[in-house]
């Protein structure tokens, strides 16, 4: 955009929104350029917009139409895929003033929240009532119901509660027309028939389709009680058989983790845990209420301890907390970047974290498959994940610095999602498509024998956004 066509653009926008909405100054501008993977845009947007209310939402939305202006829908940027950044000039607009929870419901299992409240100060307001939001990206501090509304969020609860689109009752959504029309689609009850399900295909769009302002969300009750087992095998088919026992067993886990033996080790070599790691981690939760503890706790030791190497328990998620018994699991991605650092021998580093799932069956091939094609590219990978959906997170480190390791890491990470294609799973699974995935996403359509898939979302895309002004480039 030209330099007065910029300025006039940023005057109309602070004239319509008032000046303390919009900021043009470098310094500010910059923040909300890159996500933490390194993906980052290579020029920077015009201006941030800051709205504070659906109408703020709407004339922005407006003005770009009428100005052709591209457009991005920021959160909190935590986003792994590319789908936050803003390539190609625009205005980013950014959630962060939009924070209120608007109503909690408990006799109808909902809260309406805006766009910008973080998941994790939703559920302290929940927590007062004794529920809870389920839905728990690793950036759960951070991201914001607006960002993982648009990603499809998930996290480590998914085995038992799904993602994002399990829980997404109803939108309010501004289209980027000539009017900035506004409208709320869903409904606040459980069940739900309003003809072709919007919600649905708002939620994992990445902001590709309209902008979202708030959301009503069901939610659950707060479990009575959770046992926590950590177990560590010498083998990942030990793992996975247990795996297997346990869910034979009919148990229905809370949360189901695993890390394999190079996670482990770099994840023990940061925090120094108070446990013996050694091995392939099997990190399990199951909730309970109080009286029943004791009988699932002996169940899920005698399982998870018959092929383990060694077996931690904790009656509680307090006591596991206080055992530290899911530290190596939430160490995992600075584990994963001191790894980096170590094996390049330098500081900065680059980690490239993978995000395809495959049938919870299929873990251990994919496992295999990975570490093979890693080691046919010269890449030292540890893999994480979440194993009660078969939702993995193998990672590479490189040096940003050297282009041909770069080349060699876009191989990798293409053939990490082939493998996932070949084993019955998907490209993506809570990090979404934006930029890094699109090859991927036609790669798994075309697998499937639809690639027409492909045409239907674009003429969809069309639709809601004719001028293509709404996150270009991301998607399709």
């Amino acid at each position: 955009m030209s330099k007065s066509r910029h300025s006039r653009i940023v005057e109309i926008l602070r004239e319509r929104l008032g000046r303390d909405k919009v900021f043009d100054n470098p310094d500010v501008v910059s923040l909300y350029i890159r996500e933490p993977e390194g993906i980052s845009a290579d020029e920077m947007p015009d201006a941030v917009a800051f709205p504070e209310s659906v109408d703020d939402v709407s004339i922005i939305a407006s003005t770009a139409y009428k100005y052709q202006i591209p457009i991005y829908p920021q959160g909190s940027t935590t986003s792994l895929s590319g789908s936050a950044v803003p390539f190609e000039g625009g205005v980013v607009i950014s959630s962060s003033r939009l924070r209120k929870i608007r109503e909690v419901s408990i006799v109808d299992s909902y809260v309406w929240a805006e766009a910008g409240v973080r998941i994790d100060d939703l559920n302290v307001e929940l927590a007062k009532y004794g529920y809870m939001f389920p839905v728990d990206p690793a950036s759960s501090s951070v991201a914001t119901i607006g960002g993982a509304v648009n990603s499809g969020a998930g996290g480590m609860r998914g085995a038992k509660y799904g993602t994002m689109r399990d829980w997404v009752l109803g939108l309010t959504i501004t289209l980027p027309d000539e009017e900035g029309t506004t409208m709320f689609i869903g409904c606040k009850t459980t069940k739900c028939r309003q003809g072709y399900d919007l919600v649905r295909l708002i939620v994992g769009s990445e902001g590709t389709l309209a902008l979202v302002s708030d959301a009503v969300l069901r939610i659950t009750t707060l479990p009575e009680n959770v046992v926590v087992a950590v177990a560590f095998y010498d083998k990942l088919s030990d793992l996975m058989e247990t795996v297997i026992e346990i869910k034979s067993s009919r148990i229905n886990p809370y949360i189901m983790e695993f890390m394999d033996s190079k996670a482990v080790a770099a994840a023990a070599g940061y925090i120094k845990p108070s446990i013996r790691a050694e091995g392939n981690m099997l990190l399990v939760g199951v909730d309970v209420n109080y009286e029943a503890t004791e009988r699932m706790l002996s169940t899920l030791r005698d399982i998870m301890a018959k092929r383990a190497l060694s077996t931690y328990t904790a009656q509680s998620f307090e006591e596991a907390e206080r055992k530290r018994l899911l530290d190596l699991r939430r160490s995992l991605f600075p584990s994963q970047v001191l790894n980096a650092r170590r094996n390049l021998g330098k500081d900065n580093v680059l980690v490239i974290i993978e995000d395809i799932a495959v049938p919870p069956s299929k873990l251990v091939d994919a496992v295999e498959m990975i570490k093979n094609v890693s080691d046919d590219l010269g890449f030292d990978v540890v893999v994480g994940g979440h194993v009660g959906d078969g939702n993995l997170h193998p990672s590479i480190g490189i040096d940003p610095e050297d282009p041909a390791m770069t080349k060699r890491a876009h191989e990798w990470f293409l053939e990490v999602m082939k493998i996932a294609v070949k084993l019955g799973g998907t490209v993506s699974s809570e990090h979404g498509i934006g930029t890094l995935k699109k090859e991927g996403l036609r790669m798994e359509l075309e697998a499937h024998g639809a690639a027409k898939a492909l045409e239907i979302m674009r003429s969809i895309k069309r639709i809601f956004d004719p001028k293509g002004i709404l996150n270009p480039g991301k998607v399709v």
